[in-house]
């Protein structure tokens, strides 16, 4: 029996905790909260559209996981380890 096409059917709508769930699962990301994905949501103009449910923000798995894929990965720096200038 063949297997659908990822683009047949609607969208894969899930909330942003289940997104960063199933991303860290799908091997898209090492790590991912679902704090994280509002965070991006809110700041990132590029973010894949939202759409509110409920109380819940909820996103189509099919467009958010190539934006996520294509991410290029910024690891905070460490404060601890550089105090700011002029101390």
């Amino acid at each position: 029996m063949p297997t659908p096409e990822a683009d047949e059917g609607g969208p894969e709508m899930m909330s942003f905790r289940e997104l960063a769930r199933r991303l860290v699962a799908d091997g898209v990301v090492p790590r991912m909260s679902n704090q994280r994905v509002s965070q991006l949501a809110r700041e990132d103009p590029a973010f894949p559209p939202v759409v509110q449910i409920g109380r819940a923000k909820a996103v189509d798995y099919r467009v958010a996981r190539p934006y996520f894929a294509s991410r290029v990965l910024r690891p905070g720096r460490r404060t601890d380890l550089h105090p700011p200038a002029g101390e």
